[in-house]
């Protein structure tokens, strides 16, 4: 492979930061296998990783092509593949396309119910890119798409709405108030820029002391959620335990970031909330395991 070559296919992938998937799936198999109590398929399995992929990488080609003018003035952002010339905007408008396309067709390919529900999904992927010009809810809307991946596994695995439906609702739910609450820290970046930009946020209308102080509480509701979930599914001490490592990681990231220290932002948002969604699904994978033997 040519130096120029590995560097072109470098660029799509850091445009649609495949590497941050971790943020998403781990979620989406926690659901399937609550769906199944225990390992699915393996040929839905790998329809869900493959719909989860696409997915997100819909919705980040879509959002770094719709957001493309704003990263350009935004100092944070201005070197972004699009903004900086290295990938073109036609180019990542067509990713866009042929992955909602490969997401609608795995979806259909694991059932009718699943494809038919695919493009009320993407509407959310696609939807929360232009959110923060008009909301400051806009956090809420992030979370919400992450959030569908568990349901939609759950479905993908069930094929219907029977069982116990507060299952995948409170991991869904879980799931939601996490991405919020590490997207009001990561929002916090932006505070001064959002407002010369009129962009809508919660740092940016309620101050960025206000706006950790909500992540926290929605970080509180994460952890009780999740516990909802070891509940309703009558997991056992494994996953439990897991879950006190997810609390503590948690704590610990709200730890590291004040309103006059945003030094730690990076570690806080992309290498602690990688290993709490990797943790969380290893506790559950291994309860479940147990409950086998």
């Amino acid at each position: 492979m040519s130096s120029s070559f590995a560097l072109r296919i470098g660029r799509w992938f850091s445009l649609v930061r495949f590497s941050h998937s971790i943020f998403a799936l781990p979620f989406a198999l926690a659901g399937a296998w609550l769906a199944a109590r225990g390992r699915p398929s393996w040929q839905t399995l790998g329809w869900i990783v493959l719909a989860a992929v696409a997915a997100r990488t819909c919705a980040m080609a879509f959002n770094r092509w719709l957001d493309a003018e704003i990263d350009a003035q935004n100092p944070r952002t201005r070197s972004r593949e699009i903004p900086s010339g290295a990938l073109p905007r036609t180019s990542v408008v067509l990713l866009a396309l042929l992955a909602a396309a490969v997401f609608v067709a795995c979806s259909f390919a694991i059932n009718r119910l699943c494809g038919w529900l695919a493009f009320p999904v993407l509407a959310v992927l696609c939807g929360y890119s232009a959110t923060k010009r008009f909301t400051s809810g806009a956090h809420l809307v992030l979370g919400l798409a992450l959030g569908l991946a568990p349901l939609g596994a759950w479905l993908a695995v069930r094929g219907d709405f029977a069982g116990d439906l507060w299952i995948p609702i409170a991991l869904a739910g879980a799931v939601l108030a996490w991405v919020a609450g590490f997207d009001l820290i990561y929002a916090a970046q932006d505070v001064e820029f959002d407002r010369r930009a009129g962009l809508h946020s919660i740092p940016a209308r309620f101050g960025v002391a206000n706006a950790l102080r909500l992540s926290r509480g929605l970080h509180v509701v994460t952890v009780g959620l999740l516990g909802v979930v070891g509940w309703r599914a009558e997991l056992g001490v494994v996953y439990f335990g897991a879950l006190l490592v997810v609390a503590a990681l948690l704590a610990w990231e709200q730890s590291l970031v004040r309103a006059d220290d945003l030094s730690q932002v990076d570690l806080a948002f992309f290498t602690i909330n990688g290993w709490v969604g990797v943790l969380y699904f290893a506790g559950l994978a291994v309860d479940l395991g147990l409950e086998a033997i």
